[in-house]
């Protein structure tokens, strides 16, 4: 299982907007792509935190999703425990 980090990251002075994930990466609490909605929401629950940053392999932040959205996607017939983060339908993430 990769680490979470519940602690926010630094800013960097001189970091530069060279991916179009770079207005999501701001710090906060970040996941890896490859984890399935229910580990989300159970990490999403212990943090207390209202969204959580979705990272690829190689970090960069590539969707931002809230406990709403990824309830909504739970609750959903085509649901199956199994379903990562990366595999979210459009609606399910909020794209950078």
């Amino acid at each position: 299982m990769t680490p979470v980090q519940t602690q926010p990251q630094p800013r960097s002075a001189h970091a530069t907007p060279a991916t179009p994930a770079a207005p999501l990466d701001r710090g906060g609490l970040r996941i890896g792509d490859h984890m399935t909605v229910e580990v989300a929401l159970a990490v999403m629950a212990g943090a207390r935190a209202g969204r959580l940053l979705v990272c690829d392999d190689d970090g960069v932040c590539t969707a931002l999703v809230t406990p709403a959205q990824l309830t909504a996607v739970r609750d959903s017939p085509s649901y199956t425990d199994h379903l990562r983060l990366r595999d979210l339908p459009g609606s399910g993430a909020v794209p950078a």
